[in-house]
């Protein structure tokens, strides 16, 4: 670089040497807006309290649904009432009368077993 070269500023093309001062102001402010964006973005993926807390309300929010989700499904699953719990386990001893018997049996042993060895 010669001496006349080291006071100019540098420029990408030597076309645009002479630019208009509001041209350069209008670019400037575009710069800091963005450098400001940048800024902005980085602060906030850095700032570890707020992504704790964007994190904990997301995975509050998956836990909210899931337990919505499931509280659906046990209701949809139970019965209604009392009454209609007591006439599924009759209806089911009905049509499967052997499970019931042998658990009479089993308990009428455990209960026997348990009087004879006092």
């Amino acid at each position: 670089m010669s001496a006349s070269e080291k006071g100019k500023p540098s420029t990408a093309t030597g076309a645009k040497e002479s630019r208009d001062p509001e041209e350069i102001r209008e670019d400037i402010e575009q710069t800091r807006e963005a450098l400001g964006d940048t800024v902005a973005a980085v602060a906030e993926k850095t700032d570890v309290k707020q992504q704790a807390r964007a994190k904990a309300g997301e995975l509050k929010g998956q836990a909210n649904a899931k337990a919505k989700e499931l509280s659906a499904k046990a209701k949809e699953a139970a019965p209604d009432s009392a009454g209609e719990g007591v006439q599924q386990a009759q209806r089911l001893a009905k049509e499967n009368p052997m499970p019931l018997a042998f658990a009479g049996v089993f308990l009428a042993g455990v209960v026997f077993g348990r009087l004879l060895s006092r």
